[in-house]
Formats: C-alpha cells, sequence, structure tokens
C-alpha cells in the first residue's frame, strides 16, 4: 500500500473552480483531480527536461556549423521561450 502525506495548500480561486468543474465533469474528488493533476504536471516536465537533455546532446555532436546553429538556436528558445 503507497504511504500517503496529507498537505495543505491555498490555490487561486481560478484555479480551484478549474478543479471543482473538472472533479464534477470525471465525478470524482477535488482532492483525487489534483493528485492527478500534479502527477501528469510531474512527468511533462521529466519529459520537458529528457528532451532537453537529447537537445544538448545532439547540440554537443553536431558536426555541420549549420545544423550546431539550429540546434543552438532550438536550446535557446526551450530555455528562455520564442
Amino acid at each position: 500500500m503507497t504511504k500517503l502525506v496529507r498537505r495543505s495548500v491555498s490555490l487561486p480561486v481560478a484555479v480551484a473552480n478549474q478543479v471543482q468543474r473538472l472533479a464534477k465533469k470525471q465525478r470524482s474528488s477535488d482532492n483525487r483531480v489534483l493528485v492527478e493533476l500534479i502527477e501528469l504536471g510531474i512527468e511533462a516536465r521529466k519529459q520537458k527536461e529528457q528532451a532537453f537533455f537529447e537537445l544538448a546532446q545532439r547540440f554537443r555532436a553536431a558536426c555541420d556549423p549549420a545544423e550546431a546553429k539550429r540546434l543552438g538556436d532550438e536550446l535557446g528558445r526551450s530555455v528562455f521561450g520564442e
């Protein structure tokens, strides 16, 4: 059985309303929706980090200057945004 840890968080009203709507739509509890959203967010962050490291590896391995510039620009956008 997974050990549970109780946490208390304060949510902005707009976010709390969205969570409540999602819970009602899924016929689930607010807490379950929050757990699912947190799990999805953690997974998305891991995937983004993995994609960044793969891109950085391709950048370091690039021999063609044009390819290196393109990958460098892509790295910059991933770090600093558009």
